[in-house]
C-alpha cells in the first residue's frame, strides 16, 4: 500500500457502515489517481450460486451510463446485420468474425450481441469467450432478435451483473467525475434491479454486505439496512 492510499484510508471510518448517500459523497475525497477512476460496487449476496435456482445474472441500464465507451460486436446476418450497423455496433459479421477471433486472437470489443439463429455459430467460441465472460446470454439481453435495442441499450450504459464464485456481484457505477448525485442515481437503479432478482430459494438475509470503492481507493462499507430487500 502506497503513501497516498494510506492517507486516503484515514478518511474512511473502518468501523462504520455508511448510509449509501454519505458513502458515495465520500468517493471523490478518497480518489487520488491522476486519471478519472471508475467507481465500483461489490455486493455480497445471501445465496449459493452453486445451485441453479440461486444464480443471479442479468443486466441493467444505468441512467448515467458507466463513463466508458463500450465496443459492441454483433453476430447477425442480412437485415439484422443492417439494423446492428444502424444502431451503432462497432463490428458486425458472422463466420469471418469467428475465424478472426479463433485464428488471430482478436478481442477488440467489450460486449458481444448475437441473434438467436447465430448462437450455433457463436457456440464454437465457447472455450475462448466463456472464461472472459463474453459469451452472449439471453438473461443479459445479449442474445436477442431485437439487435437494434440490444446495441442501443449497451451504448446507453447497460451493464451485465453476475455472481462470482464467492457469491459477490462486482459492477461499475460510473466515474469519479460523475459526482455524488449521478453516482447515487446509478447505485439506486442497480440496487433495485439486484433486489428484484432475489431468487425465491434464497433464505435469510439477501444483502449480506456492500462496499464501494474507486479503482485505486480503499473501500467504503455501506449500511445494507438502508436498502430494502
Amino acid at each position: 500500500m502506497g503513501k497516498k492510499y494510506l492517507e486516503k484510508q484515514k478518511l474512511v471510518d473502518r468501523e462504520k457502515f455508511y448510509d449509501p448517500e454519505e458513502g458515495l459523497a465520500l468517493i471523490p475525497q478518497i480518489s487520488y489517481a491522476k486519471f478519472d477512476e471508475t467507481v465500483e460496487a461489490h455486493i455480497r449476496l445471501g445465496v449459493d450460486g452453486r445451485h441453479a435456482d440461486q444464480q443471479i445474472r442479468g443486466a441493467v441500464v444505468l441512467p448515467h451510463g458507466t463513463g466508458r465507451k463500450q465496443r459492441v460486436l454483433v453476430f447477425a446476418k442480412a437485415d439484422k446485420a443492417k439494423e446492428a450497423e444502424e444502431a451503432g455496433a462497432d463490428y458486425v459479421g458472422a463466420e469471418e468474425l469467428v475465424s478472426k477471433i479463433q485464428n488471430e486472437n482478436w478481442f477488440e470489443f467489450d460486449v458481444i450481441v448475437a441473434t438467436p439463429d447465430m448462437m450455433g455459430l457463436v457456440g464454437r467460441l465457447g472455450k475462448v469467450l466463456g472464461p472472459k465472460g463474453l459469451m452472449p446470454n439471453p438473461k443479459a439481453g445479449t442474445v436477442s432478435a431485437d439487435v437494434k435495442k440490444a446495441v442501443a441499450d449497451i451504448k446507453a450504459g447497460k451493464i451485465e451483473y453476475r455472481l462470482d464464485k464467492n457469491n459477490i456481484v462486482h459492477v461499475p457505477l460510473g466515474k469519479v467525475s460523475f459526482g455524488a448525485e449521478k453516482l447515487k442515481e446509478n447505485f439506486e437503479t442497480l440496487m433495485r434491479t439486484i433486489v428484484k432478482a432475489k431468487p425465491s430459494a434464497a433464505k435469510g438475509a439477501y444483502l449480506k454486505s456492500i462496499s464501494i470503492s474507486t479503482t485505486m481507493s480503499p473501500g467504503v462499507r455501506l449500511n445494507t439496512a438502508k436498502i430494502s430487500d
